[in-house]
């Protein structure tokens, strides 16, 4: 059985380590792991490959693939492979949610920690030697506790469930949106409404973080209307992906001060382009993707892979599956 790797980003820790195949090999010798670099002339190593591990296919390239039955994607979102010819088709496919979850979450724990104390102001107190304690309480929002603090999830899945167990333990209330509001509450969720609520967690919410994939009904879901219904003094934190939020509709309302303010890992346009207003604005935290770094990144994805292998030739449900008529 072969099993192709083709994962091609400018960002060296988005691509497979050299020692990725040849691991797969050494712990499923039936299996001839390909690995490329590149996607010139992927088509002829594609076409008889059975398993695929890679960001994005083509639709032609996908249809060179006559014999293949599975897609793996070491991302969390999967839009850029949700087009009609695999939907339509019997390839399954799955993703990397599980192991990106609980790093991002750190993450948004991080963020949410950085917003809550001003971090970021104290940070630009300190490079002009201003000693900025009356300046910063002074400030909106002031610095405060957490704990009975409310935070709004958008999306539980992985991230989202792992940010409600940090939260709940911190003594936030933690209240959520998610499309199945009848399904049991995760651990640390006290309240989980419909999407159709989506105005009412944003009204009670005095943090809302986004970590929701990227479908037609989500694209553009914080805009001008939305942002109107968040708290004066309550935050904003996006670690989903950039097209969740109408950036220009956000860039208003932090100039007016309509919200507290944002912290944002991700972006309609990346790398942010150098001439983004986003960039000076004194009440918007920016951290350039890096919500899911992590030395042990691959060895993580090694791990779930290798499940997942292993499930796949013993002819086993596989974890993480994508319903692809969903897209996530």
């Amino acid at each position: 059985m072969k099993l192709l790797t083709v994962l091609r980003h400018p960002f060296e820790l988005w691509n497979a380590p050299p020692w990725l195949s040849q691991r797969l090999h050494q712990d499923f010798p039936v299996v001839e792991a390909v690995q490329r670099s590149s996607y010139e002339g992927i088509e002829d190593y594609i076409r008889d490959a059975e398993v695929a591990i890679t960001f994005s296919l083509r639709p032609e390239q996908f249809k060179a693939a006559r014999k293949l039955r599975w897609i793996h994607s070491p991302a969390a979102a999967v839009h850029q492979l949700i087009f009609p010819e695999l939907v339509n088709s019997e390839v399954i496919l799955t993703n990397a949610r599980e192991a990106h979850g609980p790093v991002v979450a750190e993450h948004v724990m991080a963020l949410i920690f950085a917003l809550a104390k001003c971090l970021p102001q104290a940070v630009r107190f300190q490079q002009k030697h201003i000693w900025g304690q009356e300046l910063m309480w002074r400030g909106r929002p002031r610095p405060r506790e957490l704990a009975g603090a409310t935070l709004g999830l958008v999306g539980l899945g992985s991230i989202g469930r792992a940010v409600a167990r940090h939260a709940s333990s911190l003594g936030m209330r933690v209240i959520a949106m998610r499309e199945n509001p009848g399904k049991e509450s995760p651990e640390g969720v006290q309240q989980v409404f419909a999407s159709s609520q989506l105005d009412e967690v944003l009204s009670q919410s005095d943090y809302v973080v986004l970590a929701v994939p990227v479908t037609a009904s989500t694209v553009g879901l914080m805009g001008a209307s939305r942002l109107a219904k968040m708290k004066p003094d309550a935050c904003l934190i996006n670690v989903g992906r950039g097209p969740l939020v109408d950036e220009a509709a956000l860039i208003q309302a932090l100039r007016e001060r309509t919200i507290g303010g944002a912290a944002l890992d991700v972006f309609e346009e990346e790398p942010l382009p150098t001439g983004s207003p986003l960039w000076s604005l004194e009440n918007l935290l920016i951290t350039p993707h890096t919500a899911g770094l992590t030395e042990k990144l691959w060895e993580r994805h090694y791990q779930f892979i290798s499940e997942n292998l292993r499930r796949y030739l013993k002819g086993e449900p596989l974890l993480s599956v994508v319903d692809k008529k969903r897209g996530y």
